[in-house]
């Protein structure tokens, strides 16, 4: 899932700008293509979602994003995708997987889907506005700078809650799932990273206040969303901009609670133990609420470089649902532009990031457990799983960027058996 790029509701600072007409109607597009790459690495044993080495996989997709004003302050936009391709190892083996373009499904046809389908209505708070810039998801023109806004369709959580400047697009800036997003954040999605609901946010000078309730999938890690909230994540985030020696940055602290039929890990193993089989979390699943949160830092230090970091926590005896298999988490990391050797409008991106899970959920796959994306069918060897991801972005003209990705995974699955991994990409991307 790849968040919109431009989010239409986020004001990272107050502009004052009032002029520029409002536009009626948008057209957006974009594609991107990527291959992702990891040679031989110590691989001792091999679980059913394990990374394994030598191995190279692709995927594609190709987004348009059509957008209306029905009246003032309300837009509409859908977005139809194609996609096409797969993960390495069917995107299993790694909890901060190294492609967040990666989606839980892959198929080697091209296939379309409607990702996006909302209905975004802002409300003004006084009387002043200001100018924003049509983009894929904000239609050019005026709107209030103090507002209430509300979203409602199907969306991805990441459109609204837990952005940042510098980390949080897999087709412009960092690959990694756990770069793009924290790791902790269990967001309502199906298997491609969407999900259905309603968001509710405040924008008062330089505080925002957002709240949302979604639909979870009918199944961890499934393809069908319920359809009346039957299993529910709420969300809630605060935002707070501020400006340091005259540099922009932001702060944002995240909550999520997860209902519905979760097992809690020990069950699971008590039960495999009791029965002699390997633990299985469905045979275990009760009514339960599932809760985390996380930070989230961003800061111009220049006009070209830019700070960014995240740290997060969720309840660690409870499966994680939709997202990944990640308890704890941290990231910390930086953007450069490239103004100093003459190239303005190329990126070099470095970020370091270390997961980690629970004694539950270790007890769990040490047992032979699966989890979303991890699982080598035995865990004798802990260890936190320790990324680093470093990317250049090579721009050729407007709208149209190259760049190379390079990713070191010390104890993929959190296994120390296993790894290092080292993972090569490429990624073309051309937007309009």
């Amino acid at each position: 899932m790849a968040p919109l790029a431009a989010r239409a509701q986020a004001a990272p600072q107050e502009s004052t700008t009032t002029t520029g007409s409002d536009k009626g109607l948008a057209l957006h597009g974009q594609a991107t293509f990527i291959v992702q790459a990891t040679p031989a690495f110590r691989s001792p044993y091999v679980g059913d979602n394990s990374l394994t080495p030598d191995q190279a996989r692709e995927t594609f997709d190709a987004t348009l994003f059509a957008g209306a004003r029905l009246w003032r302050g309300a837009e509409v936009w859908i977005s139809p995708e194609i996609d096409q391709g797969f993960g390495l190892s069917n995107t299993l083996g790694v909890a901060g997987f190294p492609s967040a373009e990666a989606y839980k499904v892959g198929r080697n046809s091209p296939y379309l889907r409607l990702q996006r389908l909302y209905l975004r209505q802002a409300i003004a708070l006084g009387d002043g506005r200001e100018y924003v810039a049509g983009a894929a998801g904000q239609l050019a023109g005026t709107r209030p700078r103090n507002r209430v806004v509300v979203t409602i369709g199907k969306f991805a959580v990441g459109d609204v809650f837990d952005t940042n400047a510098y980390a949080h697009d897999p087709r412009g800036d960092f690959l990694n799932w756990a770069a793009v997003d924290a790791g902790t954040f269990d967001y309502a999605a199906d298997a491609w990273g969407y999900s259905t609901g309603v968001s509710i946010e405040a924008y008062v000078g330089p505080w925002t206040v957002r709240g949302g309730l979604f639909n979870l999938s009918k199944v961890p890690n499934g393809e069908t969303l319920e359809p009346r909230f039957g299993q529910y994540q709420i969300n809630a985030e605060v935002e707070r901009r501020f400006s340091i020696a005259g540099r922009t940055g932001a702060m944002r602290l995240t909550i999520f609670r997860n209902r519905g039929r979760f097992s809690r890990f020990d069950d699971a193993v008590a039960l495999a133990n009791a029965t002699g089989q390997l633990p299985d979390l469905s045979l275990t699943r009760m009514r339960r609420s599932r809760w985390g949160a996380s930070v989230n830092l961003e800061q111009a230090v220049s006009d070209t470089v830019g700070l960014f970091g995240r740290a997060g926590v969720a309840d660690g005896s409870i499966e994680p649902y939709d997202f990944t298999d990640i308890d704890r988490t941290a990231q910390f990391g930086t953007s450069i532009g490239g103004t100093k050797w003459g190239r303005p409008d190329d990126t070099v991106g470095v970020v370091a990031i270390v997961n980690s899970i629970t004694a539950p959920h270790r007890r769990y796959l040490a047992a032979g457990g699966l989890g979303l994306l991890v699982g080598d069918g035995k865990l004798p060897h802990y260890g936190a799983e320790a990324i680093g991801e470093a990317y250049y972005q090579l721009s050729l003209r407007k709208g149209i960027t190259i760049a190379a990705d390079y990713q070191l995974v010390a104890n993929p699955g959190y296994n120390r058996d296993r790894g290092p991994a080292n993972v090569f990409a490429l990624r073309m991307h051309a937007a309009f």
